[in-house]
């Protein structure tokens, strides 16, 4: 099969790419290369095209022939600043709808795209008194009283987090998150309209070899990580309680490739590690495995807009995709904690 793969330089595209190849598969890639994620000087790998994603004239040439796109250039994080909202836009949603528009040009009906559990805003969480709730976004107060739980909106009750499943609504709480969601939206619309079969990955917390160090758009694992290196103590923000589902790059390519077999309609699935761990307990990981003098500190600080859980349901993708994470997170972050960063 031939496979137009976009980002393929990036921390995650670069594993898709070798996955795939690895499979059998003849790829043909494209990055922009965007300095967020790449960081200055950053060379393309062999045989990669540079190629923005919104430039339909330069992708059109690069569809001939291909069976599927695997789509995942994006710009990352959560955003500086609302001044961050047109590059958002153009990178990943204004991109996207070109892809799509590029892609039944050239009769291309498949796509797999890479999503983010950002989609899902808050996460899921139920009331021991009132079953599954939805709750309203934390009131400073609380946050300033240290008070970091979510309370129920009928009766004030101490919330717990919940699995998400792929039914839950969508609440993009975020520039990146709001983008990530329209992408999906375009994706559907295009697969309705024209027959095609799209498989959205909804990534959750993704770690492993080659992420990019040092910048607004670093996940959590890279900063804890560079802070260790420069002998600093990792810093968490609230009291180190948020429950995330950390998933290994390898994984999330091995996710891809599962998806590659998908051939009908819309189909949203989480890829994730099945096994929740809290923000406190991958910093404290990671300085175990780099026998840091110092636990982390645990600043009681936080972050307007902060997400407090968000853990994922894996069943539907076990079912559909016969997909399973194969590296445990607690030993996945020993490894990352050695592991080159970008």
């Amino acid at each position: 099969m031939r496979v137009l793969l976009t980002g393929a330089a990036g921390f995650i595209g670069s594993r898709v790419g070798a996955a795939l190849r690895a499979a059998g598969h003849d790829v043909v890639g494209v990055d922009l290369l965007l300095p967020a994620a790449h960081g200055p000087g950053a060379q393309l790998p062999e045989g990669c095209h540079h190629v923005d994603v919104r430039d339909g004239r330069a992708l059109a040439p690069l569809l001939a022939g291909v069976d599927l796109v695997c789509h995942q250039a994006a710009m990352v994080g959560a955003g500086v600043n609302a001044a961050d909202a047109p590059a958002y836009g153009g990178h990943n949603d204004l991109a996207t709808t070109v892809l799509l528009a590029e892609m039944f040009a050239a009769g291309v009906h498949r796509l797999v795209l890479a999503s983010s559990m950002v989609v899902y805003g808050q996460g899921g969480y139920g009331c021991p008194e009132h079953g599954p709730v939805d709750p309203e976004p934390r009131r400073r107060a609380d946050l300033d009283a240290g008070i970091f739980e979510h309370r129920c909106p009928i009766g004030g009750e101490q919330l717990h987090w919940r699995l998400v499943g792929e039914d839950a609504a969508l609440r993009p709480r975020s520039l990146y998150a709001a983008s990530k969601t329209a992408q999906e939206h375009y994706a559907l619309a295009w697969s309705e309209s024209t027959g095609g079969s799209v498989v959205a990955l909804r990534y959750h917390n993704v770690y492993g070899p080659g992420m990019p160090r040092d910048t607004p758009y670093s996940g959590v694992a890279a900063i804890f990580r560079s802070s260790l290196e420069k002998g600093e103590t990792p810093r968490v923000f609230e009291d180190g309680g948020q429950m995330r589902d950390f998933v290994h790059v390898d994984d999330v390519a091995a996710a891809n490739l599962a998806a590659t077999t998908v051939r009908d309609g819309f189909t949203a699935l989480n890829v994730c590690s099945g096994r929740p761990i809290s923000i406190l307990e991958v910093a404290a990981t990671l300085c175990e495995a780099r026998d840091s003098s110092s636990p982390p500190q645990v600043t009681g600080q936080y972050r307007n807009g902060d997400v407090r859980h968000i853990v994922a349901d894996p069943t539907r993708a076990a079912e559909l995709l016969n997909f399973r994470a194969a590296i445990d997170p607690r030993e996945g972050l020993r490894q990352f904690a050695f592991a080159p960063l970008r």
